[in-house]
């Protein structure tokens, strides 16, 4: 059902037609701001955060420290409110890094007493517990497949086994017919674990059917936030301490435990990505003890704000949100060890520092209120997002929508853009009528193999039930050959989560204006329409976790 939007010209915008041909008409303040955005400004956010003086802004260094108070200096240059804890720019985000011992042991016994002792490290890897220094659990294994349980999908591997009190173990995908955005949820681990708990299980183990594959390195550790009693508040792979281990076996080890059961692990795969569950108890026990260490830090989201000036939906808001982190100091490629992260992601932060100025300029702000959010730890696993989404800095059933920002790969002229998630609400509206007024084309997701749904901060808020949306190029490019994305993929080989992703020429300004502005207009409309965004009718993340959702 298409839906009309009609806004008062007092609110300094018009929105015309259906969701298909929308226009906007903006009063002359609002479209005077929005061509006032510089090229040349966005050229210096850019130099300042990506200069190696920043060592990369991994979070709890002094770089990163730099980086909050570039931020926040330039909020209060623009007259924006602090958005924090305390009357402040920040939120504070108590940050653990967990590491596995040196050493761990896990045994397979079958029904018979035989026992396997299988390696660390070779046949098996596990994550460290974010909460308990030793954990020591033994549990009948069941295999579930992929760990999917989504009935309104025609697919459930927990359908007809029994996993209380046992370990299940999966394989991670999702059936080739589920949409890409919803297949990126399923193969998610955090969803895996949560539909585990939910089930009953105390353990997950990860099977891996590639001979040549090994078990995953977890020497560097994982990352979590912490609450102030020191248990876990947010994490990507712990979810409760009904979860009493998280690991991971070679296909040697599979193989070992299907014996028996009539599955062959060689047409495993085809059968499940076909959707064709093959979930089964295992004729096996597993015995594992291992220990973790941590080391505890501190980082911060930082948060501005522009107030709405209606009387009652001032006290809704809408969320710009930008990762301020990346990776640090790392292995160095052709000389260079300085993970400087200019695309990715100090070109979004720029883009979000620009679009708080258009909203400071205006002499009449918009009806709702706007929050800029910078947040921490996303290359930690979309930690500091998840922690602002959970434990907002204002009430968090008042925030209506997120547009966020993450690596825009501004490097060619925009012609086209993707709305990734816009799809799932009416969200899909601003985007298109934005995207009208700026003459570009919207398109649908060209890598969609890519998950990047659920790879950036948009998605923390869309599991708070908040619609959400992450605006990247589409496919459109001047010679008419409509393939971007191979220049993206050949820039992505060279420069993406590398040293080489610097201060340097391969960025196209402008198209970082168009970003820009097309962000603005997203969320200026949001901010002004009289019903704050829905779910679509019966859309997947709005059945799961949209509050109110249709």
């Amino acid at each position: 059902m298409k839906r009309f939007l009609f806004l008062a010209l007092s609110c300094g915008l018009l929105l015309q037609g259906s969701a298909s041909a929308q226009s906007l008409a903006l009063e002359k303040p609002v479209e005077k701001s929005l061509k006032r955005v510089k090229p040349n400004d966005i050229k210096a956010h850019i130099k300042y955060l990506a200069d190696d003086r920043l060592l990369g802004r991994k979070p709890g260094t002094e770089g990163y420290q730099m980086a909050v108070d570039y931020v926040v200096e330039h909020y209060q240059k623009a007259g924006i409110e602090p958005g924090g804890e305390n009357g402040t720019y920040l939120q504070l985000v108590r940050l653990r890094q967990s590491f596995p011992g040196k050493e761990a042991s896990m045994v397979i016994a079958d029904s018979m007493g035989s026992a396997m002792q299988l390696t660390y490290n070779k046949d098996f890897s596990v994550y460290p517990h974010a909460e308990e220094p030793e954990v020591s659990i033994e549990a009948p294994l069941v295999f579930a497949g992929y760990g999917i349980s989504a009935p309104d999908l025609g697919y459930d591997d927990y359908a007809g086994i029994d996993v209380a009190g046992k370990i299940v173990v999966v394989l991670r995908g999702a059936p080739t017919n589920f949409p890409s955005t919803v297949s990126a949820y399923s193969r998610d681990m955090m969803t895996v674990l949560k539909i585990a708990a939910e089930k009953g299980a105390v353990g997950v183990i990860v099977a891996n059917t590639n001979p040549k594959a090994g078990v995953p390195n977890l020497q560097g550790g994982t990352y979590s936030v912490m609450d102030p009693n020191g248990k876990v508040a947010v994490s990507r792979n712990y979810v409760s301490d009904k979860i009493r281990v998280l690991a991971s076996i070679n296909s040697s080890t599979f193989e070992q435990l299907l014996k028996g059961t009539g599955i062959e692990m060689a047409k495993l795969g085809e059968q499940l990505q076909q959707g064709k569950p093959a979930s089964t108890p295992l004729a096996h026990t597993l015995r594992t003890s291992y220990t973790s260490t941590y080391k505890d830090f501190e980082s911060h989201n930082v948060i501005g704000k522009i107030t709405g000036a209606d009387p009652q939906l001032q006290n809704e808001y809408v969320v710009h949100s930008a990762h301020l982190d990346h990776v640090g100091v790392g292995r160095a490629v052709n000389g260079d060890s300085i993970y400087n992260g200019a695309h990715d992601n100090a070109s979004g932060v720029a883009s979000v520092l620009e679009i708080g100025k258009i909203y400071s300029r205006l002499p009449e702000k918009p009806k709702r209120s706007v929050l800029f959010v910078m947040v921490t730890a996303e290359e930690m696993g979309l930690l500091g997002s998840a922690y602002f989404a959970r434990f907002p800095t204002v009430p968090v059933e008042q925030i209506v929508a997120n547009i966020n920002t993450d690596m825009p790969t501004i490097i060619a002229p925009l012609l086209s853009v993707v709305g990734l998630g816009a799809n799932h609400s009416s969200l899909e509206n601003e985007v298109a009528a934005a995207a009208n007024h700026l003459g570009l084309t919207v398109e649908e997701d060209p890598e969609p193999e890519q998950m990047r749904f659920i790879r950036s901060d948009q998605y923390s808020f869309v599991m708070q039930g908040i619609p959400a949306l992450h605006i990247k190029y589409g496919n459109k490019t001047k010679d008419g050959l409509n393939n971007l994305n191979k220049q993206v993929e050949q820039w992505r080989a060279i420069h993406y989560h590398k040293p080489q992703d610097n201060f340097n020429d391969t960025f196209d300004y402008k198209a970082g204006k168009k970003y820009v502005q097309l962000n603005f207009l997203i969320s200026y409309q949001v901010a002004n329409a009289t019903q704050r965004p829905s779910w679509k009718a019966g859309d997947f993340f709005g059945s799961r976790f949209g509050k109110g959702s249709n």
